[in-house]
């Protein structure tokens, strides 16, 4: 499981400055997913970051600098991307992709519970 041990630190950093959100910490797609409020948020895989966002926003984010799309079985997923470090090198940019997975977190769908 890789994943940029700085980057999760700066992540982990700025979602802790945001007050009524509880945040948990997951191994999960290759990396390292923070839940907040029990849904996936953003995630570290190796040195991008794997944002979700509002699908919405589809044809802004996908202007950004370091976007790529996700794709899964041979299809995008619209709500997901993977950002290379290039494009939130800048603390505005890094602020831009944290603010819209926690924007998009408060009306995201909860993933269904696994049965154990």
């Amino acid at each position: 499981m890789a994943y940029n041990i700085e980057l999760a630190d700066r992540v982990r950093e700025r979602l802790s400055k945001v007050h009524d959100i509880e945040v948990e910490e997951k191994k999960m797609f290759s990396g390292l997913a923070f839940l907040v409020n029990g849904k996936m948020c953003i995630n570290i895989s190796h040195d991008n970051l794997m944002c979700r966002y509002n699908p919405e926003l589809e044809d802004e984010v996908s202007e950004k600098t370091g976007f790529l799309p996700m794709m899964m079985r041979g299809k995008q997923l619209k709500d997901y991307c993977y950002v290379e470090p290039v494009g939130f090198q800048k603390p505005d940019d890094f602020e831009y992709w944290i603010k819209i997975c926690l924007d998009y977190n408060s009306i995201a769908k909860a993933s269904k519970k696994r049965k154990k």
